[in-house]
């Protein structure tokens, strides 16, 4: 007999392998359930949830499982006991790790969360679901089974990327609507790409089956006299409300997305954070995540594939970004159009690129919708309480090709095999119900055929369907679609104001700041504003967002280092030099007054932007701002500009008062961080003008301008806000003119009775009837020009006009400019960047049109180049000389 000690041991050691058995299957199990509906994943035998590998060989010894497995102490299953066999345990295991639904969890670094989840899925015991329950589910399956047989039988030619293999979808955010809704959400943002889009939209989302079928019939969404241009089918969005029994309905937003996939992404994320900042204003208690959720659905190929997956995810966490944590389903088709897992990842799931922010991975197989309610309940219930991204790997397949009207056996003829032999998702639910006696046949067979007359009668009513454009409404009801452009207003601001606004912005409390900060900084600006003159370009700004702050507005700015600003400028929050406390005194102008949010953006231009625009279209009474780091990081957000900056509002009338600013100019630094490539800005813009004709009317796509004084920067931020509609605002903002003494103005320049002045004429002239050549320029080489007609005495020959605002191409003020100088007949483009580059290409065709009749426009600027700018120093000034040269010759 061994002795007490001996045995207290050999426990000891047996419960420890026991420890590690039970780990392995938290760790390995997932690569051993039953995920695949096809079967063609790999489901080997996993030797780490081999009990002989942890001495454990006797299936009736019995353990002790406190501390070690979790239970559920108000069952009276296994779940509840405190001892069990090891026969008895490695079921359940097996049961909760290698079934339909697989955990990925045991990567998070935060134990709390790894031991909440063990326990939330080993000790629940999966109960079956009600009768209504499942009714429910069937109805979500075969309404959308019907629909895509609907549609491919009425249109067999158009491409819808249906469903079909993957209906369990609908189930899975059916439930998590629900789930979320009884727990307090009531806003939810819904991103998606393709497949399934027109199921869920006139299914669960409600949108009118007759205006898809006006649609699918090849007419536009848009009335047809809209300033819009319409999209196609997949691209299609709604906004519902939602009843599901809460306290309040759930309201869903599901945004437009273009066919670059994942790009909505960080868009969704924006506008939830956006929705929840607005909400915890007006409820006390209300914290990021309590009343809004985001939701973002995925295909396989492209969750992998694309970098701006990773590059939201990068944002998820972090403290201006957080959205409250999003819930990610992944519908996974094991496919990304014709190119196989294995040719598509270098991981093992599409899931793993989730890894980077350690969030959990369940994966599920598409086939067991009952399975699917049970994971999203887990999801909901962890994102509820960690506020942390979770993913759903719906593995499911694609029945048809990429698109219905593609043959995918020509590249996956063994896939499409297994698929075309199977019975589908719904058809093997139905067989489940027909077995429980939960409903008959003749049951299925007249849901099925009811549904089905549905989309008939639904179909034939759209033959008489009229469009509307009821797009701006909620809380941009205010907002219309603009006739005129070019309209401007008054954005001063009383002086007594502004002197508050730049006094307080370098006045903060209880913090030590940096002794150079205080002399160059701060001494200077309170004498600039006690002066009321020489105000700089970062004072005008501060006096631009703290007015706007006072009037009740909320500001954002973000980007790259934009607290301090990247040339040392801006300085709206202020450090501490000996806690490193961050202070913005902006925030503390008066009680009432609206929050100035000082984002410094982590290193990504994609999402960043894409987050900054999805929270600039939730409300139009919010600036948002973007600042590049230098002029030319826009090109990292290339996706997100063309497919929603400068297209979003023609194609789905949606508007975005966002504001980029991308600093720029030529000043010897290199190819690289000298322009913000102002040519491909014009290219984008959509002014169609057209002196022949006067004008044709279009609702322009954004404002792009290229101030070079502070006040003109002061007053364009400013109008972004006091217009009844919103623009994308493109400034090429300054690099030397921010601190040139030149490039300054006065308080008067920014009180009442002043605005915007989309050019500016030449003040220094005094005999205009003596001009000879007038140039024109944008940007800061105007202060090149003024100083070489300077040093020349050529004031009574030579007039500069400065063309502060490109789009809309500022014809009527040019012209009245132009006709104070009758006598000129010699009219020049002067810009520092390359002929291909900067405005001249845009610029040149307008002017032209209203030069006097046989006049020409002489181009002088740098040369055609492949680069923006040369990267040797002589090289540069000995082209900026050249310039000058042939401009005043």
């Amino acid at each position: 007999m061994p002795d007490y000690a001996s045995q207290q041991l050999v426990n000891r050691v047996e419960n420890a392998n026991l420890v590690r058995y039970t780990l392995a299957y938290r760790i390995h199990g997932h690569r051993s359930a039953f995920l695949d509906p096809l079967g063609i994943m790999d489901r080997a035998e996993i030797t780490a949830i081999d009990a002989n590998r942890y001495g454990l060989s006797d299936p009736h010894k019995i353990y002790n499982l406190d501390g070690i497995i979790h239970v559920n102490e108000s069952e009276s299953s296994f779940e509840s006991k405190r001892e069990a066999t090891l026969e008895e345990i490695t079921t359940h295991l097996k049961n909760v790790y290698c079934g339909r639904v697989a955990y990925e969890f045991m990567h998070v670094p935060d134990a709390s969360e790894r031991r909440w989840f063990a326990h939330m899925v080993e000790s629940q015991t999966t109960k079956p679901l009600a009768t209504e329950q499942k009714r429910r589910i069937f109805e979500l399956l075969t309404r959308s089974e019907v629909f895509d047989q609907f549609m491919a039988k009425k249109f067999p030619q158009i491409k819808r990327y249906g469903l079909e293999g993957a209906e369990s979808m609908m189930v899975a955010l059916d439930k998590l609507f629900e789930v979320s809704n009884k727990t307090g959400i009531i806003n939810a943002v819904l991103c998606m790409p393709h497949r399934g889009r027109l199921n869920l939209l006139t299914d669960l989302l409600k949108f009118s089956t007759v205006k898809l079928f006006h649609k699918v019939r090849g007419n536009a969404e848009f009335p047809e006299d809209s300033p819009a241009t319409g999209d196609v089918l997949s691209h299609l969005a709604s906004s519902p409300t939602l009843i599901y029994g809460a306290a309040k309905p759930l309201d869903v937003t599901m945004l437009h997305n273009p066919s670059h996939l994942e790009a909505v992404n960080p868009v969704a994320m924006g506008k939830a954070r956006a929705k929840q900042l607005d909400l915890m204003k007006s409820e006390s208690n209300c914290e990021l995540g309590d009343r809004v959720i985001c939701i973002q659905l995925h295909g396989d190929a492209a969750f992998t594939g694309q970098g701006i997956v990773m590059e939201s995810f990068g944002l998820s966490n972090l403290p201006h970004f957080s959205s409250g944590g999003s819930i990610h389903i992944v519908v996974n088709n094991q496919l990304g159009y014709t190119t196989p897992a294995q040719n598509a990842r270098s991981s093992f799931y599409c899931s793993d690129i989730g890894k980077i922010i350690n969030a959990p991975v369940m994966h599920v197989n598409g086939d067991f919708p009952e399975d699917i309610t049970h994971a999203m309940e887990v999801a909901f219930e962890y994102r509820n309480k960690f506020r942390k991204d979770i993913i759903i790997d719906l593995i499911t397949y694609r029945r048809w090709g990429h698109n219905e009207l593609d043959e995918p056996a020509f590249t996956q003829p063994l896939m499409y095999k297994i698929i075309r032999s199977r019975k589908s998702v719904p058809k093997l639910y139905e067989e489940n119900l027909l077995t429980s006696n939960i409903l008959t046949s003749e049951e299925i067979a007249a849901f099925r055929e009811n549904y089905f007359n549905y989309l008939e009668t639904q179909l034939r009513a759209a033959e008489d369907y009229k469009t509307d454009a009821d797009t701006i409404k909620k809380k941009w009801s205010a907002m219309v679609i603009p006739s005129d452009n070019t309209s401007q207003i008054d954005t001063g601001v009383q002086k007594s104001i502004l002197e508050k606004v730049g006094r307080t912005s370098v006045t903060p409390e209880n913090i030590v700041i940096h002794p150079r900060l205080q002399k160059y900084h701060i001494d200077a600006r309170l004498s600039k504003i006690s002066e009321g003159k020489r105000i700089d370009w970062a004072t005008a700004e501060a006096l631009a967002l703290g007015s706007l702050l006072l009037e009740g507005h909320n500001v954002r700015l973000c980007g790259q280092d934009v607290g301090r600003g990247t040339f040392s400028q801006r300085h709206a929050m202020l450090v501490c030099q000996d806690t490193e406390k961050v202070a913005i005194p902006l925030n503390s102008l008066a009680e009432d007054q609206g929050m100035l949010e000082v984002t410094n953006s982590n290193l990504s231009e994609l999402a960043v932007v894409g987050f900054e625009y999805g929270m600039s279209i939730e409300s139009p009474n919010n600036l948002n701002i973007w600042e590049a780091q230098f002029g030319d990081f826009f090109n990292g957000a290339q996706v997100i500009i063309d497919t929603y900056i400068s297209s979003g509002e023609v194609k789905w009338l949606r508007q975005s008062g966002l504001v980029l600013l991308l600093p720029h100019g030529y000043d010897g630094a290199g190819p690289e961080h000298s322009s913000c490539r102002i040519e491909r800005w014009l290219q984008l813009s959509n002014d169609r003008f057209d002196v022949l004709n006067e004008k044709i009317p279009v609702n322009l796509n954004m404002h792009i301008v290229n101030p070079t004084t502070p006040a003109q920067y002061f007053h364009a931020l400013r109008r972004q806000l006091k217009r009844n509609y919103r623009k994308p605002l493109i400034v090429v903002a300054p690099k030397t003119l921010l601190r040139l003494p030149a490039a300054a103005s006065d308080l008067n320049d920014m009180t009442p009775g002043t605005s915007f002045r989309p050019i500016l004429g030449d003040t220094a002239i005094t005999n205009k009837q003596s001009i000879e050549k007038i140039v024109f320029v944008s940007g800061k080489f105007y202060y090149d020009l003024f100083k070489e007609r300077q040093a020349k005495k050529l004031e009574d020959r030579i007039a500069i006009v400065r063309i502060e605002e490109l789009t809309p191409f500022p014809k009527e003020d040019i012209v009245n400019e132009m006709k104070t100088y009758s006598n000129a007949n010699d009219f020049i483009w002067c810009q520092e960047e390359p002929l291909n580059n900067g405005a001249y290409t845009f610029m040149a065709p307008r002017l032209t049109q209203i030069l006097p009749f046989g006049s020409k426009l002489k181009y002088v600027g740098r040369p055609v180049s492949a680069a923006p700018a040369v990267g040797v120093a002589k090289w540069h000034h000995k082209e900026h000389a050249a310039i000058l040269r042939d401009v005043f010759a």
